[in-house]
C-alpha cells in the first residue's frame, strides 16, 4: 500500500499513552473548543455541528483517528489497552461526541479487512483526517434487522451501477459525503444471495436526503431515496454478490468492540444519574439503589466483554451479537432509571429551542427542550431496534450456537 503514509506509532508505556492523550485533549479543548465540552451525546446531534466537523479535523491531525489500525494503513498500531485508555480519557474530558463513528468505526475496518489496496489507498487517508464522514445504507422500510430483505437494486452497466430504492434510519446522511450500502446486484436473487456492497458518493443527482424527526425533537436519522444515482465497480467491496459477507463483517465491528467508547460514555450518563438520585434524596428507596447497583454491574461486564472483543485479532463473530443484546437493553434500562430518579419533574418539559441547535444542520424548529433524563430516555427507546434488534440478536445466537430450529417465516 505504497499511496498511504504510514501512521505514528504509539510509544512508550501505557502510562505515558496516557498521559499523551490527557495532556493533548486538555491543550486543545480550550478557547474556542471549550464550547464542545459535553456536547453532542445520544440524542444531541444536532448540537455545534460545525464546530465538531472542525473538531474532528483536529483529532486527524493529531494522529488521534484509527489508532488501532496498523501502523501502515496510517493508523498508529495501538494496542487493546491503549485504545482503552484513549476511550477512557476522552470520556473523562467529557469530548464532544464524534461525527465520524461510522468512517473510523466501521467502514474503515470493513476496508482494512476486505478492500483492494486501490480502496484502502483512496478512501483511508480522508477518515484518518478527519475529512471525509460516512453513513450506512442498510435499513429500508421493508428490511430493518432483516437485513436479507434488502430490495433496493443495483444495475450494472459497463463500469459503474446504477442504484434504485430507498434506505431509512440513516444516521448523519445529511452530513456524510459517502453512503457504504447493501444492494441487489442479482434481480433474480433471494435473500443472503445477490446481494453487493457498494460505496455511494452522496453529493450526486439521484440521492434525496429527507430527515426524520424523533422524539427527542431532533433529526439525526433520515431516509434516502435513490433514483438512478450511481457507484462505480471499482468501489465494490467484494464480488459481486459477495455483499452479505462483508455487510455481516461491518455488523461486527459495529456491535462488538466499537460500542467500547459508547460504554465509557455510559459510565459518565451512569454517574449523572447516581447524582441526581442523591440530590433528589430518592437513592433512599431501597428499589432504587438495587437498580443503581444492577447497572452498575451491568456496566462491569459489558466493559469486560468489549475489551476481551479488542484482544481478538480478527472479526467479531457471534460474540458481537451478545455484546449487542448487552447494550442496548442496559442503556434502555437507563434512561428508564434516568427519569424514575428525576421523579415528577420528569413528566414537563420546557418551551423553546435547546442550546446550541446548529442552524446549518437542516432540523426542524424544536418546540420543546428537553433535559438530559428526558432525552435519554426517548432516544434510548430505539437503542433495542437500531444496529440488529434484539429480536434477531436473539435469532442469530440460537440458531448459530445452540443449533435451535430456524424461526417459521
Amino acid at each position: 500500500m505504497s499511496g498511504l503514509t504510514p501512521g505514528r506509532p504509539v510509544s512508550g508505556t501505557d502510562e505515558e499513552f496516557r498521559t499523551e492523550i490527557r495532556e493533548w485533549l486538555a491543550e486543545h479543548l480550550t478557547g474556542d473548543n471549550s464550547r464542545l465540552i459535553g456536547v453532542g451525546g445520544p440524542g444531541s446531534e444536532h448540537e455545534l455541528v460545525t464546530e465538531r466537523l472542525a473538531w474532528e479535523r483536529e483529532l486527524g491531525a493529531g494522529g488521534w483517528v484509527g489508532i488501532g489500525w496498523p501502523v501502515q494503513s496510517g493508523g498508529r498500531g495501538a494496542t487493546a489497552s491503549q485504545q482503552v485508555i484513549f476511550h477512557e480519557e476522552y470520556a473523562r474530558a467529557n469530548a464532544p461526541g464524534r461525527l465520524n463513528h461510522m468512517a473510523e468505526k466501521l467502514v474503515g475496518p470493513t476496508l482494512l479487512a476486505y478492500g483492494t489496496p486501490e480502496q484502502q489507498e483512496r478512501f483511508l487517508p480522508g477518515i484518518l483526517s478527519g475529512e471525509t464522514l460516512w453513513c450506512q445504507g442498510y435499513s429500508e422500510p421493508g428490511a430493518g434487522s432483516d437485513l436479507a430483505g434488502v430490495q433496493t437494486r443495483a444495475r450494472r452497466e459497463g463500469d459503474r451501477y446504477r442504484i434504485t430504492g430507498q434506505k431509512i434510519w440513516t444516521s448523519l446522511a445529511h452530513l456524510a459525503h459517502w453512503c457504504f450500502l447493501v444492494a441487489r446486484t442479482d434481480p433474480e436473487s433471494k435473500r443472503h444471495k445477490g446481494l453487493s456492497y457498494l460505496l455511494v458518493p452522496m453529493q450526486q443527482p439521484g440521492v434525496d436526503v429527507r430527515p426524520i424527526r424523533q422524539l427527542t425533537g431532533t433529526s439525526e436519522f433520515n431516509e434516502v431515496f435513490f433514483d438512478d444515482a450511481e457507484a462505480s465497480v471499482k468501489d465494490r467491496v467484494g464480488e459481486e454478490g459477495d455483499g452479505w459477507r462483508v455487510a455481516m463483517g461491518t455488523l461486527g465491528f459495529e456491535r462488538g468492540v466499537a460500542t467500547l467508547g459508547q460504554q465509557i460514555g455510559f459510565a459518565r450518563e451512569l454517574e449523572e444519574v447516581i447524582d441526581t438520585a442523591r440530590s433528589t434524596r430518592r437513592i433512599e428507596d431501597s428499589r432504587l439503589r438495587e437498580r443503581l447497583l444492577d447497572a452498575w454491574v451491568g456496566l462491569q461486564v459489558m466493559r469486560a466483554t468489549a475489551v476481551g472483543e479488542l484482544s481478538r485479532d480478527q472479526a467479531p463473530g457471534l460474540e458481537a451479537s451478545v455484546s449487542k443484546l448487552q447494550w442496548s437493553g442496559w442503556h434502555r434500562d437507563l434512561g428508564e432509571l434516568a427519569v424514575d430518579v428525576q421523579g415528577e419533574s420528569a413528566l414537563l418539559a420546557e418551551q423553546g429551542a435547546p442550546p446550541d441547535a446548529s442552524p446549518d444542520t437542516e432540523q426542524e424548529d424544536h418546540d420543546v427542550r428537553l433535559t438530559d433524563a428526558q432525552r435519554l430516555f426517548l432516544f434510548t427507546r430505539a437503542d433495542t431496534i437500531y444496529g440488529g434488534s434484539d429480536e434477531i440478536q436473539r435469532n442469530i445466537l440460537a440458531e448459530r450456537l445452540l443449533g435451535l430450529p430456524r424461526e417459521p417465516r
